[in-house]
């Protein structure tokens, strides 16, 4: 049976929040560096997906 805790995690540039290889990733989770669409389309903007003030 397969576990998920044991799958690699690196945290999101955005965000900060961790999140843990998927296998749509496999070939390319060097690369991966948002932990979802919204932190990759907020990272060329000013501010951050948190919000700022």
């Amino acid at each position: 049976m397969h576990h998920k805790p044991h799958l690699p995690q690196k945290p999101c540039l955005v965000c900060g929040r961790p999140f843990a290889w998927r296998k749509k990733w496999a070939r390319d989770w060097n690369a991966v560096k948002y932990c979802s669409e919204r932190c990759r389309r907020s990272a060329g903007k000013p501010g951050n997906a948190r919000g700022s003030p």
